[in-house]
């Protein structure tokens, strides 16, 4: 199967439902092997590298790139593994958690707006915005009316950023319940990834229909032609991070970002 094929498929189309339930976690669209996986991944990444690089150059435009899934879904990993090679000076990494007092004093976007990515810059949400239509209605923190109606502020939202520069890249990674297991296992066995682990998973972990009911309805509500989901599965850590690597990249290459012009007489000189 095309690159191409394989994102279109992953892709959630506006209007229409994510289906999670009939998608495999398991699943490896972009390679059959580990080995395989691996050494395109490293050629995506290079490819990343130089095509953020002429963003960042050009800085007329800008990438925001959305990682939302369950605990134990890979968003660190892939963030790790994916965006390796990029230039630091032109990329940033924003961490969500529980709204600070003066956060809570705002509207629940206003502390997403400030850190959405300048022009030139890739951004990139662990958790974001959508933990305000997921996780506050999985766990009570507000109405129904309150949180239904949120829906219709981020399609809004998003189509502002949208028309004004920024390329807005969603991407839910679709872990299973073993999996998911196996990962809070292993970081409760592990005195080096200990510090992960939190109570409260364990209890989110015992909604996970809850939670898996709260995404659909997020996903169908929210994918848009000017900011689309994409479900990418997530049980194979190799498959994750190629699969978004081809999506940034592919995302990257239709924007096809361009080197400002170099000043004039510059060709010939040479350096003594």
């Amino acid at each position: 199967m095309s690159a191409g094929r394989a994102l279109a498929q992953l892709r959630v189309e506006p209007g229409s439902p994510p289906r999670l339930d009939r998608r495999d976690p398991a699943a490896r669209p972009f390679a059959d092997s580990k080995v395989a996986g691996q050494a395109r991944l490293d050629e995506l990444v290079a490819r990343l590298s130089l095509l953020h690089n002429r963003l960042l150059a050009e800085a007329e435009r800008s990438l925001l790139l959305i990682l939302q899934g369950m605990d134990a879904a890979g968003k660190d990993g892939t963030i790790r593994h994916v965006l390796t090679g990029v230039n630091p000076q032109g990329c940033r990494v924003v961490s969500f958690r529980e709204p600070t007092v003066s956060e809570l004093a705002h509207d629940y976007l206003w502390r997403v707006h400030a850190v959405c990515p300048a022009r030139g810059e890739l951004a990139i949400f662990n958790r974001s915005h959508y933990e305000d239509v997921v996780a506050v209605r999985v766990r009570g923190l507000a109405p129904k009316r309150v949180w239904e109606r949120r829906f219709a502020h981020i399609r809004g939202f998003e189509q502002m950023l949208a028309e004004e520069g920024t390329t807005v890249v969603k991407v839910f990674l679709h872990v299973s319940p073993e999996a998911q297991r196996q990962r809070l296992q292993a970081r409760i066995d592990d005195p080096e990834k200990r510090w992960k682990f939190r109570e409260s998973d364990l209890e989110d972990r015992r909604r996970w229909d809850e939670y898996a009911a709260a995404y659909e309805q997020a996903i169908e509500q929210t994918s848009t032609a000017w900011a689309p989901w994409y479900v990418v599965p997530a049980d194979h850590n190799w498959a994750r991070n190629l699969a978004v690597g081809e999506l940034l990249v592919d995302v990257l290459e239709r924007l096809d970002p361009h080197l400002p012009a170099a000043e004039p007489g510059l060709e010939g000189i040479s350096i003594t």
